[in-house]
């Protein structure tokens, strides 16, 4: 039996999912402290602990998704993908954006509706080292969200 490895958000992503945990259960009642919020979202990705999975990401490399042919996987637009990076470069005044273009595994549609749905199977986005797009959806998400 193989067993899948699905990679780590970045540590801004994960004290985001977080934030968003504790405001959810907060809305229905239920409110919880920041912190068990932490170590909720470290059991979600097979942590014992907030400070276990921290420790896991520090000791990684930074992002570096500027190699043609590397394989990302994230979030495009609240929906998950797997891909592969077909161009990448950076800004020369501002090194930290990366602009990427994504193409992806599977076709990812990026309409929420019921009754319609448009596919995208390549896309162009602009990230920080964190892996996160500047720009927003309505609901206060970054567009593209990688995890590595």
């Amino acid at each position: 039996m193989t067993q899948s490895y699905t990679p780590l958000p970045s540590l801004p992503v994960l004290k985001d999912q977080a934030r968003r945990l504790r405001a959810s259960l907060e809305a229905i009642g239920q409110p919880i402290s920041h912190c068990r919020a932490l170590e909720l979202v470290a059991h979600q990705h097979g942590f014992r602990d907030w400070n276990t999975l921290h420790a896991r990401l520090g000791n990684r490399p930074r992002l570096s998704p500027y190699t043609i042919g590397a394989r990302v996987a994230g979030t495009y637009l609240g929906q998950r993908f797997a891909g592969e990076v077909i161009a990448a470069g950076v800004f020369e005044n501002d090194p930290t954006r990366i602009r990427l273009t994504l193409k992806f595994d599977e076709p990812v549609d990026v309409v929420t509706f019921d009754s319609f749905s448009a596919f995208r199977h390549r896309v162009n986005c602009v990230v920080d080292d964190t892996g996160r797009s500047r720009e927003k959806t309505s609901d206060g998400r970054p567009h593209v969200e990688l995890a590595w």
